[in-house]
C-alpha cells in the first residue's frame, strides 16, 4: 500500500517520506505569479494548511522538493525569500491571554533570527517592526502566510464579549499587512469563515479573494479527474475489499465523498481528508465528523429555530451574502457554506442567487446526526436510541414497531419542549427518517402536494403522512395519500405498497393513532 499524507501538513515531509501526493503547484506557481495578497476560504480538513506549507517551500527555494512535479517545468528561478509563518491552529483560543499567547509563539522564532525591538510592545507593532526590519536587513521583500486567521474568533463565537476583544487584537494585527504592502512579496490569509464586514477583513480590503474564483477552485481539494488519475492502485483495493466493481466503488466515493462546488462553474471536489482515510482503511466511513462538528454550529441553529427541511428543499441565498457573515446574524447559512456544510447547488444569473444544499452524502448524514441529540435529548437509554431499528421495523414489515418506536422519542423530550410549535416535531421527523439511509425520502414532492416521509425497502414502499393538526386523524392522512396521488410514482413493480396515517395526541403530545393501509 502507498502511504496517505493523513494528518501530514508540512509540505517537505510529504515529498521526503513518500507520500501520495495530488499535484497543486501549477495553480501554486500561477498564484505566485500573479502575487497579489490574497484570501483563501476552505471548509476544516480540506488541504489548507498543507497548501500553506506548499508555499512556504517555494518561497524558501527548496528546488529539490518540487523535482516531478508541474512547478519544475515553469518555474526558472527558484529565488529564495524571507518567510513568516503564521500558524494559529492547535490553541483554544478561551481567553485573550490564550490569543496574545499564540501570537507571541508565532513571533518569538522570527525575533530569535532578525531581532526584537522594544520590549513590551503590543503584538501588532512588533510584527510590523520585524517585517520592516528582513526587508532592511535582507533587501527582499517578505512573504507572509496566516493559517487559519479565523479560529480565535471561532473559538470566540458563543461569548460576544471575548469576541469583540479578539476581534480588536486581530484587527490590529492583521491591519499590518496592509501598511507593510511595500515591503511584501505575497501574502496570503486562510481560514474557513470571512468575516467581511466586520471589523477584520474592513482594514483587509486590499486582499483578493479567490475563495469562490473559478480559476481557483481546485486548489484545495481532490478533483473527479485527481481521484481516478492519482488513486488507481487505491480504487481497485477499495473495490476488491468491499466486494464491488471498480466502477461501484468509484460511483460511491462520488456520492459519499464528492460534490462541494466554490464558484458557480466550477467542478465538484471530494474532501482530502475523507479520500485519504477511506483508502488508508480501504473501507468507506465518516472520517470529517469524527474529527468533530462545531458545537456552536449546532447552537446557532436551534436558537434561530432553523428549519432543517429546508436542507433538502433547497436554500437561497443571493451572491452578496453568501462570502458574508456578521457576527450576530439570525442567518446561519453563509457560515454552513462557509464551513462546507452546505455548497452551491446552482446559480441563477438574472437575480444573482444561489442554490445551496448538502455537498454529500457524508455531510448530510453526519451533520444531521450530530443534530439529532439537540432536537431528541434521548435520556433514558442513550445507548438504546440507534437509528438502524427503525430501518430493521420497515424491513421486516413491522409497522406497528416502528410507529411505537417513533413514538418514545417524544416520551424523552423534556416537557418544556413539548410547547413548540408544529414545526418542531416535523423536525424530528425529518431527522429520523433522513437518517434512516438512502432509500429514505423527506417531503416528497408530487404533483399535488408534498408527502411527509416515502421508505423505500427491497418489497415494500411506505408513504407516511402526519396529521399534528389536533381537528385532523389518521383517516384523513390515508385519504389526503389518495386524493393527492403520493402512491403513483411507485405503482410500477410488484412491491408492495403501504400507506400510514398518522394523528397527534394533543393531550399526551405525542403520537397518537395511526393507521395502515397496503395494497
Amino acid at each position: 500500500m502507498r502511504k496517505m499524507p493523513i494528518g501530514i501538513q508540512d509540505f517537505e515531509k510529504v515529498r521526503t517520506e513518500d507520500c501520495v501526493y495530488v499535484d497543486k503547484t501549477a495553480l501554486v506557481y500561477r498564484l505566485v505569479t500573479e502575487g497579489n495578497p490574497y484570501f483563501l476560504g476552505r471548509p476544516r480538513r480540506f488541504g489548507k494548511s498543507l497548501l500553506v506549507s506548499t508555499l512556504k517551500a517555494y518561497f524558501l527555494g527548496k528546488k529539490e522538493l518540487f523535482e516531478g512535479l508541474a512547478i519544475a517545468e515553469l518555474e526558472r528561478e527558484w529565488t529564495a525569500y524571507p518567510v513568516f509563518h503564521i500558524d494559529l491552529t492547535g490553541v483554544n483560543y478561551t481567553d485573550l491571554e490564550a490569543l496574545k499567547s499564540g501570537l507571541d509563539d508565532n513571533l518569538q522564532p522570527l525575533e530569535e533570527v532578525w531581532g526584537r525591538d522594544t520590549e513590551g510592545k503590543p503584538p501588532a507593532s512588533r510584527f510590523l517592526w520585524l517585517i520592516r526590519r528582513v526587508y532592511e536587513k535582507t533587501g527582499k521583500r517578505v512573504v507572509v502566510l496566516i493559517d487559519e486567521y479565523d479560529k480565535p474568533l471561532l473559538d470566540t463565537m458563543d461569548d460576544p464579549h471575548l469576541h469583540d476583544h479578539v476581534h480588536a487584537e486581530l484587527r490590529a494585527f492583521y491591519g499590518v499587512l496592509k501598511r507593510s504592502d511595500p515591503y511584501l512579496r505575497f501574502a496570503l490569509l486562510t481560514g474557513v469563515t470571512k468575516f467581511s464586514k466586520v471589523r477584520v477583513f474592513s482594514d483587509l480590503n486590499h486582499l483578493r479573494d479567490i475563495s469562490m474564483e473559478d480559476g481557483y477552485a481546485d486548489l484545495c481539494g481532490i478533483s473527479a479527474s485527481e481521484l481516478t488519475g492519482c488513486f488507481q492502485p487505491e480504487l481497485h483495493t477499495l473495490a476488491e475489499k468491499n466486494g464491488m466493481t471498480y466502477d461501484e466503488a468509484l460511483a460511491e466515493m462520488q456520492k459519499r465523498y464528492n460534490g462541494y462546488h466554490f464558484s458557480r462553474r466550477g467542478e465538484g471536489m471530494c474532501n482530502p481528508f475523507s479520500v485519504l482515510n477511506t483508502f488508508a482503511k480501504a473501507d468507506f466511513d465518516y472520517s470529517w465528523f469524527q474529527t468533530g462538528t462545531p458545537a456552536f454550529l449546532v447552537k446557532m441553529l436551534k436558537d434561530v429555530d432553523f428549519d432543517l427541511r429546508d436542507f433538502s428543499r433547497g436554500i437561497t441565498l443571493d451572491a452578496g451574502s453568501l462570502t458574508d457573515y456578521r457576527v450576530g446574524s439570525s442567518d446561519p447559512t453563509p457560515l454552513l457554506y462557509q464551513s462546507g456544510y452546505l455548497t452551491i447547488k446552482g446559480y441563477d444569473p438574472r437575480y444573482m442567487r444561489y442554490t445551496l444544499g448538502f455537498p454529500n452524502g457524508e455531510v448530510e448524514y453526519g451533520f444531521l446526526k450530530a443534530l439529532l441529540p439537540a432536537y431528541i435529548p434521548v435520556t433514558k437509554d442513550p445507548q438504546g436510541f440507534f437509528i438502524g431499528r427503525f430501518n430493521d421495523d420497515l424491513e421486516a414489515g413491522d409497522v406497528d414497531a416502528f410507529m411505537t418506536r417513533l413514538r418514545a422519542l417524544f416520551g424523552d423530550i423534556p416537557y418544556e419542549l413539548n410547547d413548540k410549535t408544529e414545526g418542531h416535531y416535523q423536525v424530528i421527523f425529518y431527522l429520523v427518517f433522513k437518517l434512516m439511509g438512502q432509500f429514505v425520502q423527506a417531503e416528497v414532492r408530487s404533483a399535488k402536494g408534498r408527502a411527509d416521509a416515502v421508505v423505500e425497502t427491497r418489497d415494500r414502499v411506505y408513504v407516511f403522512e402526519f396529521k399534528l393538526d389536533t381537528n385532523s386523524t389518521a383517516e384523513d392522512a390515508l385519504v389526503q395519500i389518495d386524493e393527492r396521488g403520493y402512491l403513483i410514482p411507485y405503482t410500477a413493480g410488484d412491491r408492495k405498497l403501504v400507506k400510514i396515517g398518522v394523528e397527534f395526541d394533543p393531550v399526551e403530545r405525542t403520537i397518537g393513532r395511526w393507521l395502515e393501509n397496503s395494497k
